[in-house]
């Protein structure tokens, strides 16, 4: 990897922003098999935004770019990916006032809400983005989100990993991409946004950002993601007629170290004690088990009705609101640093970067 600079932006180190591309449809070229993640994508952005009016070029921040030497389709992402991106941004943190992370959309929101718990404390600018179309592509979204994620990462009030697309900056911790085609594609279901683009004005929200919460030096949580890359943590969405065996297949499975299972409406499962004792199976061994809920909005309560009644006694930790991409996410965070069950079973109760 290598960083390279465009000779009009000639501004100090320290008032710069980094832009890591790491792939994605944004920096995609068509070949025989279909688009497939480009290269050269520094003098690319650099003639994209060439195309901006003067008075919008004028408003960027001097920035560099960090193009990894293996680009990959997002889906390609793995806990290794999210490890080396927050690697990078630790190492190259004194030096820059801000980051871009360019990021296929497909998993965009994981990598996010994995960078939030790999960055806590974090006091600047993180901000990913994409597109739903490549960047030469006619009428790209591509350049207007790399307008305003530049522009957001030059903000210093801004203290978190955040998303910006299209016109909107959400928590990274709270959004979810929900649409396969339109260019609106990102959501916060349960929390607003903490900045938008207004006309020409890129307007950040203080109240509803983890800036005026940060007290101190940044206290990241660099884990090696090596032990727990390969599938140790599982994710389950539960069907109508699931029985006893399927889920003790998954769960019982001695690779598997944490899941995270999705119930039905408020926290509800088959009224079936045998499902419940697979549960408890699992917890007793040493597996940190969480729920969420199916639906894309609101909280679970265990036990609230008599179809998720002994959920919480065997072991299973409430998600409250939180997406399944922070709750998977915390999970494969908390598995990856050598804590005891009891701390990172209340750490995952604890909101630790406003995802819950």
């Amino acid at each position: 990897m290598s960083i390279t600079s465009p000779l009009a932006n000639a501004a100090p180190t320290q008032e710069r922003v980094l832009v890591i591309y790491t792939g994605g449809t944004i920096g995609m070229q068509p070949n025989v098999k279909g688009l497939a993640p480009g290269g050269n994508f520094q003098d690319r952005m650099a003639d994209a935004l060439s195309q901006l009016p003067i008075l919008h070029q004028h408003a960027l921040p001097a920035y560099d770019v960090l193009s990894y030497a293996s680009l990959i389709d997002s889906s390609a992402a793995t806990p290794l990916t999210w490890q080396q991106i927050a690697n990078d941004i630790a190492a190259y943190l004194a030096n820059y006032r801000g980051f871009v992370v360019i990021h296929g959309t497909d998993t965009l929101s994981w990598t996010a809400s994995s960078l939030a718990y790999q960055l806590q404390g974090i006091d600047r600018p993180v901000v990913l983005t994409g597109s739903m179309h490549p960047l030469e592509m006619i009428d790209s979204d591509a350049i207007g989100n790399l307008y305003g994620a530049l522009r957001f990462a030059a903000n210093v009030e801004l203290q978190e990993v955040a998303i910006y697309f299209s016109n909107r900056l959400l928590r990274g911790s709270r959004a979810i991409k929900q649409h396969t085609e339109s260019l609106d594609a990102f959501i916060s279901p349960s929390y607003p946004c903490i900045g938008e683009r207004v006309g020409e004005d890129f307007i950040y929200y203080p109240s509803r950002g983890l800036g005026f919460q940060q007290r101190g030096a940044p206290r990241f949580e660099l884990s090696d993601y090596q032990a727990v890359s390969d599938g140790a943590v599982i994710r389950l969405a539960l069907w109508p007629g699931i029985s006893p065996w399927q889920l003790e297949a998954l769960l019982g499975d001695s690779r598997v170290k944490g899941a995270l299972l999705q119930l039905w409406g408020a926290g509800n499962i088959p009224n079936d004690p045998a499902i419940i004792d697979v549960i408890a199976n699992a917890s007793g061994e040493g597996k940190l088990l969480a729920a969420i809920s199916q639906c894309p909005q609101g909280s679970i309560h265990m036990g609230e009705y008599a179809a998720g009644h002994g959920l919480a006694e065997a072991g299973l930790l409430s998600g409250d609101n939180m997406t399944p991409e922070a709750a998977f996410t915390k999970l494969v965070h908390l598995l990856a640093q050598p804590l005891s069950m009891d701390i990172r079973r209340q750490r995952f109760l604890t909101p630790l970067v406003g995802e819950r």
